[in-house]
């Protein structure tokens, strides 16, 4: 069988890291579809992509970059994977609506919960699959791309022979992937974990800081019980992380210190570089997808006749931040309760 051509439509900390891997287990023929500034960098140092425990880097001659989808090299693809922000969700769709032919899959690599189902509205209801990224990748610059954070790629199951050849690519680059038949509680339960990119933001603090400060902890277990509670209110019933039930995992942040290490040791692998994507873009001046994460909690609040107070204020103080330009607040456990229960 001839290797996939899959276009990597957004491609950012994730989409590079995917590619990237992709490119350098040679299982898939990879354009990258990105700013001018990643096409730049990549032709200056090619790709590197690089996990726990090594590196690998894909020559810049093997690492194609367009900044256009309507790219041919775009249309000539089996399989897309979207990794934009989802705010961008519709207008990309309307674009590969103007450029896909055939059967090309299309997998949505994003947050939030409502991407794919925007995608199939533009691109057919067989042609999109949902996917949910658990890991984190950080930008360090110069082509380099460091996966911080153990965890699979749960994507929905296909038997399509264009899914197919996709997933088995991703597989063969030594991505863990997971086939699931109804992917939606997932989703949920990755919404409630992304609530905390925001206050990673908001604090400039690594996800490790977060987990191992007290102060911190009581945020990260307040914020996700505020939206536990919007969830069961809404009827809606997320699903267990690595086998753990979710609502306990306000109660594990109120546990000492040397426990909760030992508790997220071995739910996960947390490098001390592993940062939230929402952190990444307050510092380079870019809008966020607070009102997809935080955001999305207080919209089933108000549909659910309920409140979100804290995730509402979260919100209120990352649009605050993206209006001053780059940088995190960088607030410390005192000042961020203080900001959010004031």
């Amino acid at each position: 069988m001839p290797q996939p051509r899959i276009a990597i439509v957004g491609a950012g900390s994730i989409g590079c890291y995917v590619g990237g891997k992709l490119l350098a287990a040679n299982v898939a023929d990879v354009v990258l579809v990105g700013r001018p500034r990643l096409r730049d960098e990549v032709a200056a140092h090619g790709l590197t992509v690089k996990d726990f425990d090594r590196s690998q880097t894909v020559p810049a001659e093997r690492a194609r970059v367009v900044t256009e989808i309507s790219d041919p090299a775009v249309a000539a693809c089996d399989a897309v994977l979207v990794c934009v922000k989802s705010a961008q969700t519709a207008e990309v769709a309307a674009a590969l609506a103007g450029v896909l032919r055939g059967d090309v899959i299309v997998a949505s690599l994003q947050n939030g919960v409502r991407n794919a189902d925007v995608l199939r509205a533009a691109l057919g209801q067989r042609r999109v699959l949902a996917a949910i990224v658990s890991f984190n990748v950080v930008s360090r610059g110069n082509g380099l791309f460091h996966r911080a954070m153990s965890g699979p790629l749960m994507i929905e199951a296909a038997t399509g022979p264009a899914a197919r050849a996709m997933i088995d690519a991703l597989a063969g680059a030594g991505i863990p992937v997971e086939e699931k038949s109804d992917l939606a509680p997932d989703q949920w339960t990755k919404l409630v974990i992304n609530l905390n990119n925001a206050i990673s933001a908001l604090s400039g603090a690594p996800t490790q800081q977060l987990l191992l400060s007290p102060g911190y902890r009581k945020i990260l277990g307040a914020v996700a019980r505020e939206a536990l509670d919007v969830l069961r209110a809404a009827e809606i019933k997320p699903a267990r992380l690595r086998g753990v039930p979710l609502h306990v995992m306000p109660a594990v942040m109120r546990l000492p210190t040397p426990l909760v290490k030992l508790v997220t040791r071995a739910q996960m692998r947390v490098d001390p570089e592993a940062r939230s994507s929402m952190w990444e873009d307050l510092t380079r001046g870019r809008l966020t997808e607070v009102d997809y994460l935080n955001g999305e909690i207080v919209r089933i609040a108000e549909r659910a006749g309920v409140k979100a107070p804290l995730n509402q204020r979260i919100v209120d103080l990352i649009h605050a931040a993206e209006k001053k330009g780059p940088g995190s607040p960088g607030l410390d456990p005192a000042a961020l309760w203080s900001a959010l229960s004031g």
